[in-house]
């Protein structure tokens, strides 16, 4: 009868059986809360800068040289 091939990855530590398995998930669940962190602060970001953007163009056009009234900034004119 013919040996059947193991799909298991044997850890080449020293220590006990499972501390391979144990610091590849430790390390791929880091992994995972950067990814997560990474994607949630860049959503809030893109937030920021939608709704931010107009607002910080008034404040630097108010503060020009020759200044404007609000009504000249916010005229497509």
């Amino acid at each position: 009868m013919a040996a059947k091939p193991c799909l298991k990855i044997k850890g080449r530590g020293k220590g006990p059986k499972g501390s391979s398995s144990s610091t590849t998930s430790s390390s791929s669940s880091k992994n995972e809360l950067v990814k997560e962190w990474t994607n949630w602060s860049l959503k809030k970001a893109k937030v920021a800068t939608q709704y931010g953007f107009i607002p910080l163009i008034i404040i630097i056009g108010m503060k020009s040289d020759p200044k404007p009234h609000l009504f000249q900034l916010l005229s497509p004119v």
